[in-house]
């Protein structure tokens, strides 16, 4: 006969952090706490939330087995503040699961032990069930979600003194949607410019660059606005019509902003306004700094147009800083993501010669890195939002099979590249830039991940 017991699995995880208890706790209160534990490599996103985390409290989140979604539906049952808090499942895949989150001081500061029980159907009939499969992939997430958590306290701990009130456009782009959780768990208060209804509860404020349409009129005072919307460059072929719509997008925005800031009685201490290392073009082996010149392509345009558009916030004494962002590496966006879904074969060894670089920041460093600069008052003008070390474009597809364990295709020859996507493929796939970063290290930034392997395996799961 098998016991109860048995029956359950029982997975630990314990780590420390340079934190007090009531920070740890509150950490987890705050609105977008769940968002930064979920791995990147996990496609799970929230679908509703009722409540916080006192009995009652609901979350309701869409999973995948593989290929197969799932609803997992989780409850809150109980909540002893800078003690512990419990919530089990009450719809998915488990037949038991009941999740302890406790807090206790330690040495270094607060130490948190999730303690989960769990069972699997069947389990009772093949009790190793539960270590062969679930044990596997709850110390995978584990794993992220303590390394997460600690390099967000140790942020918040110099960036989150006071809180702020900020105001962003493109909140639900690939780093829009992954800036606000980390702005909402340091104790800030975000508003979003929306093109659509807004919700005014929710700190939605409609827009509509197009028509010139934005009234802050009423609003707080906001202490500082960071602007991300802007049109996909790196989706088709770059038709007369897809380079205008590039440009207005971000030109249109970048323009209504910073004279609607410029106009405000209570203007911000702050803009960050998006560019990218585009700016330089296509620089080889040359490694640029901010103070280079714009280079020739139409990347180089585009950003030289983004930056002056912002110009009336700066000229009104508001510090603007413009983030050159280079290459932001997500499994749930962007580059990355493009390459893993069209590489279940394998990886192409390189896109034409392979020496091109690539100045590349994983999402959390380049989300890091925007609040860091909001509060760093020493920081304007241009910064280039690059990790320390580039790498060439066959080290990046290399180092990603290494990572992934797919083995390498042969290379895709130039020509072919431009016959394909045309002048898009060519500045996007074929140019070059390797961006310094020493402006953004001088000025106090460190680096979760600067270098590619350790960047690519915490992403992708594979730490």
């Amino acid at each position: 006969m098998i016991s109860l017991h048995s029956e359950r699995g029982s997975f630990r995880a314990a780590s420390c952090f340079p934190c007090s208890v009531v920070e740890l706790y509150n950490w987890h209160c705050r609105p977008g706490a769940l968002e930064r534990l979920i791995p990147p490599w996990e496609r799970t996103t929230v679908v509703s939330r009722k409540g916080g985390l006192d009995p009652g409290g609901q979350v309701t989140m869409r999973m995948h087995a593989g290929p197969i979604p799932y609803l997992w539906q989780a409850l809150h049952i109980e909540n002893r503040p800078n003690l512990y808090f419990r919530d089990i499942q009450t719809s998915g895949p488990f037949r038991h699961w009941l999740h302890t989150h406790r807090f206790a001081p330690s040495p270094e500061g607060a130490c948190l032990e999730d303690h989960i029980e769990y069972a699997l159907p069947g389990q009772s009939v093949l009790p190793r069930l539960g270590k062969l499969l679930v044990e596997p992939v709850l110390a995978r997430t584990f794993r992220y979600r303590h390394a997460t958590l600690r390099d967000d306290l140790s942020l918040h701990a110099y960036a989150s003194q006071r809180p702020l009130r900020i105001l962003i456009s493109g909140a639900s782009g690939v780093l829009g949607s992954a800036l606000i959780p980390l702005l909402s768990t340091g104790g800030h208060k975000v508003w979003r410019l929306v093109r659509r209804q807004p919700k005014r509860s929710q700190g939605e404020i409609y827009w509509n660059p197009a028509k010139g349409l934005l009234n802050l009129a009423g609003l707080p005072p906001f202490d500082g606005v960071i602007h991300l919307a802007a049109d996909n460059i790196g989706q088709g072929r770059w038709t007369k019509e897809k380079k205008q719509q590039v440009i207005d997008s971000r030109v249109q925005g970048t323009s209504l902003l910073a004279q609607e800031l410029a106009r405000c009685g209570h203007k911000p201490e702050v803009l960050l306004s998006a560019s990218a290392v585009g700016f330089y073009g296509d620089c080889q082996d040359c490694c640029v700094v901010e103070e280079n010149e714009p280079g020739s392509a139409f990347i180089s345009d585009v950003c030289t147009q983004w930056e002056q558009a912002a110009r009336p916030a700066e000229d009104a004494g508001i510090r603007t800083v413009f983030l050159r962002i280079g290459v932001v590496l997500t499994p749930r966006g962007g580059a990355l993501a493009r390459i893993m879904t069209s590489s279940a074969a394998g990886l192409n060894r390189r896109f034409g010669s392979g020496q091109q670089y690539i100045s590349w920041i994983g999402v959390h460093d380049a989300i890091s890195a925007m609040l860091h600069a909001l509060v760093c008052k020493d920081l304007q003008g241009p910064v280039n939002i690059v990790a320390p070390n580039p790498v060439t474009n066959s080290e990046l597809l290399g180092t990603l099979a290494q990572v992934l364990r797919r083995p390498l295709l042969p290379p895709v020859p130039a020509a072919l590249v431009r016959l394909v996507f045309g002048q898009m493929g060519a500045e996007v796939l074929l140019h070059g830039c390797r961006a310094s970063a020493d402006k953004l290290l001088a000025s106090g930034y460190r680096f979760r991940h600067p270098d590619l392997p350790s960047a690519l395996s915490t992403l992708l799961g594979k730490a």
